[in-house]
């Protein structure tokens, strides 16, 4: 049997959003957040088509005015209503392989980042969506506690990883490196495993998911978080994860082709002093395009350039990520892509409404 883990960039039918509702973390910023994420809709169906759940037919209805009125091509955006508990599609979507040529969809067991928050709508999620029909590919289950920001991959058998995430006691405390690492191969036809010791984000509940330090761009080039001020707290445990990174070597034995992303000055929580997440490393690969989260920093243009640099041949579109890491992620945390091959046919049932 052959099995990939698609990486970021492979083609993609859609990328899935989870709305915000009123009675989620977001209360106290609802009108912001959904500001933000109106924008990544704009900018992310110039290039292919969104999935969204909404909590209600309300919502489902204002969205699909408000859409309108922006300009969205209506063909381009699939508004479904399921319940959920948060709006990190991200950690609780479902992550897309290949098997034998087809796409095979696979449900891991989301818990909140090991029970820190509520998560059992979420983790119901998927399997509502494939009830629905709004899935052409096979679903499968796996008792395995496991979210997307966890993993990277180049799609050529390498998965990249935190220790701090995935050898966490408040994911899988009976499963050894060995096992995660044998679960990892059967699951996605991995050949290896790149773990990272150090580096970690104040303001992060996910315990160093390795999205928002390093990522890769291509099977050659990995784009990852370097703090140059020696005075911030990050300093030693990033330097440190850059000197690892520096020790990693391709399957063929060369160096990888390091991207450093810049440091934006420190962000705050308005409310109670705070620091929050604010990382370059949270960008979001699409269909010929790049979405890059900014903070309103001179850091911002920064990373802008240096990432046109590692995507030649993607447009970069900077998205206002501020109202978002007011609740600790940041734009790729956000989403979840769907490989060309997940999505039912336009006009399921699921779009009746649309039409």
């Amino acid at each position: 049997m052959s099995q990939r883990l698609f990486p970021e960039w492979h083609s993609q039918d859609a990328i899935q959003l989870t709305w915000p509702t009123r009675e989620s973390d977001w209360a106290s910023q609802l009108e912001r957040i959904e500001a933000t994420l109106e924008a990544m809709v704009v900018a992310i169906t110039r290039y292919q088509d969104v999935l969204i759940t909404v909590p209600d037919q309300s919502t489902h209805a204002r969205l699909k005015t408000t859409f309108a009125n922006l300009g969205v091509p209506a063909a381009r955006v699939r508004v479904v209503e399921a319940p959920a508990d948060d709006t990190w599609a991200r950690d609780h979507g479902p992550i897309g392989v290949e098997r034998d040529g087809e796409v095979v969809l696979l449900d891991y067991t989301f818990t909140g980042w090991g029970g820190k928050f509520p998560a059992q709508r979420d983790n119901a999620l998927t399997r509502r969506l494939e009830t629905i029909g709004v899935f052409a590919a096979k679903v499968e289950s796996r008792d395995m506690v496991l979210e997307g920001g966890g993993i990277e991959t180049d799609g050529q058998g390498t998965l990249l990883t935190t220790e701090a995430c995935l050898l966490n006691e408040n994911r899988n405390p009976y499963l050894t490196r060995t096992d995660v690492e044998a679960r990892l191969r059967a699951d996605f036809g991995i050949a290896r495993v790149l773990w990272l010791e150090h580096g970690h984000l104040e303001g992060d509940d996910t315990d160093s998911h390795i999205d928002t330090l390093a990522r890769f761009c291509d099977p050659q080039t990995i784009a990852y978080v370097r703090c140059d001020d020696r005075n911030d707290p990050h300093f030693p445990a990033l330097a440190a994860m850059e000197k690892e990174l520096l020790a990693l070597r391709q399957s063929n034995g060369a160096p990888y082709r390091l991207v450093a992303l810049p440091w934006p000055k420190p962000c705050f929580d308005p409310e109670d002093g705070h620091r929050l997440p604010a990382t370059y490393a949270n960008f979001l690969i699409i269909n010929g395009a790049v979405l890059v989260p900014t903070y309103a920093d001179a850091a911002d243009a920064v990373a802008l350039r240096t990432l046109a640099a590692a995507f030649p041949d993607r447009d970069i579109v900077p998205i206002d990520c501020r109202s978002v890491i007011r609740q600790h992620g940041s734009l790729h945390c956000l989403t979840m892509q769907l490989p060309r091959g997940t999505l039912a046919a336009s006009g399921a049932p699921q779009d009746d409404e649309e039409r």
